[in-house]
């Protein structure tokens, strides 16, 4: 045990939760607690975005990328900008139609009730089983610290999330996140920085090495329509294709996103937050494969065995490298980031559940003060879903490719149903269910019974949703069909 890198990361756990909680006050709505009184100014917003698109995975799995490949992973990233137009330009305009808590409140709106259920259904199940995995990522970082991979050891984190996002809401995950985003992506250029100190030869040398082993490739042009070609996650069609459909529908169609955005004070400062966002990831992106490929050379010089896990190599290399108290924090860092995206998935999974399953379909009046005490006891029921889950998530090998292909399954389902939405008027809500359940079960099936990469899933599942929907508009005659 190590007093001062320990000494480090509980001041941060103390201080970061003690922040949080201190926005307990102002709570004295749903609109407070769910989406921040819409006071948080845009900036702020753009910031607990890319807190919220960020995650152990993407600190701990990203450098993994690279250490095992190349830079290729930065082709998914260019997709997340062209996302970041279709949302501000189709679906921005009708969230800020009217006073919205989820995003699936447009679908009853457009569909029905049931559609609202199913979707906002698919969100609760989604983000679940992907948090789930991000909550398990935890345990790597802390195993390392502590030497143990018990699933107790992650307990005191999620019980300080836990607490900061029941008492401060909303506005308590947004300031957290700010803080958290400029801790983890400022430990993460420290610890670039120390790294390069361990290679006599430099950032030169780096670069030699990292190209003659073919790790500087980024674009990967190659395209044949073969099964090879769809088996390949990092080309630059499926990055920018599938990179594009993926963010469409996290960023436009999940709650864990959208309630940031309906968090904003006004469209034009949500498009501000939404767009500025991309640029923080982007570099956030690039910074984490840098480290992989000095990470690689740096084993490759030694000729010291990498761990054999390799989520591990990053957090390992921190540990047992690193300066003391500079080790301590960056892991604290790495902490931030899974503490910023917990809070984010608690407190969209509750108002979901409040706002989309309890108040609805509630036969008893109730007032805010209530329905209130409702979504903090939501929030600690999905704490406790959210544990199960990461414990059942042991056996994964990449978190960061396990996670993004968990959501991706569902995503391509819920994408295709909201651009029936917004671009048609004939399909209804039976058709537009039995489209989604079609984009479910063939993203399942490709998932299970081929080798087609995760990044082709949305934008598959989303085709087959929408087709199948509009085809069974022609048959299927409904009243909120406007054709």
């Amino acid at each position: 045990m190590r007093t001062l890198d320990l000494g480090v990361i509980l001041v941060y756990l103390i201080g970061i939760t003690w922040f949080g909680a201190r926005f307990r006050d102002s709570k004295q709505s749903l609109k407070d607690y769910f989406l921040g009184g819409r006071n948080a100014p845009w900036w702020a917003i753009g910031f607990s975005i890319v807190s919220a698109e960020t995650s152990t995975l993407t600190v701990i799995g990203t450098p993994a990328i690279a250490f095992r490949g190349d830079l290729g992973f930065l082709q998914v990233v260019f997709g997340y900008l062209l996302a970041r137009i279709v949302i501000v330009t189709l679906f921005l305009p009708h969230y800020f139609r009217g006073e919205m808590y989820t995003a699936y409140e447009l679908m009853q709106r457009r569909f029905g009730p049931n559609i609202r259920k199913l979707t906002a259904g698919s969100f609760l199940v989604l983000r679940s089983l992907a948090e789930g995995v991000r909550v398990f990522a935890i345990s790597i970082v802390i195993s390392i610290i502590l030497g143990t991979g018990e699933m107790s050891s992650i307990l005191l984190i999620v019980a300080l999330t836990l607490f900061y996002t029941f008492e401060g809401g909303m506005e308590a995950v947004i300031w957290t996140d700010v803080i958290q985003m400029v801790l983890y992506v400022g430990g993460a250029i420290l610890s670039l920085f120390v790294i390069l100190q361990q290679i006599p030869q430099g950032l030169p040398h780096v670069l030699d090495a990292a190209s003659a082993a073919n790790k500087l490739r980024l674009f990967d042009f190659r395209f044949d329509l073969s099964q090879e070609f769809f088996s390949r996650p990092y080309s630059f069609w499926a990055g920018v294709l599938g990179g594009c459909f993926l963010t469409t529908a996290s960023h436009g169609t999940e709650q864990l996103m959208v309630q940031r955005l309906l968090s904003a004070k006004s469209q034009a400062e949500s498009r501000l937050a939404l767009l500025g966002s991309w640029v923080v990831i982007m570099f956030q992106f690039s910074l984490f494969l840098f480290i992989g490929l000095i990470l690689y050379v740096f084993y490759q010089d030694t000729g010291r065995p990498a761990p054999e896990v390799p989520d591990r190599i990053y957090p390992q290399f921190i540990w047992d490298y690193l300066p003391h108290g500079v080790a301590g924090l960056v892991i604290a860092a790495i902490l931030a980031a899974a503490m910023s995206n917990l809070s984010a998935a608690l407190n969209s999974l509750a108002s979901t559940t409040v706002m989309d399953f309890i108040k609805p379909f509630s036969k008893t009046p109730r007032g805010d003060a209530e329905y209130l005490r409702i979504a903090r006891w939501a929030t600690v029921a999905w704490g406790v879903v959210l544990m199960t889950i990461a414990f059942l998530a042991r056996e994964v090998k990449s978190v960061l490719e396990y996670g993004l292909g968990i959501a991706s399954i569902v995503y391509g389902a819920l994408l295709g149903t909201f651009l029936l939405g917004v671009l048609t008027k004939r399909v209804g809500e039976r058709a537009a269910m039995c489209g989604m359940a079609i984009g479910i079960a063939t993203n399942l099936f490709l998932k299970l019974a081929t080798t087609v990469a995760w990044t082709w899933y949305v934008l598959i599942g989303t085709a087959a949703t929408f087709a199948v929907a509009l085809l069974m508009s022609y048959f299927i005659k409904e009243q909120n069909a406007r054709a």
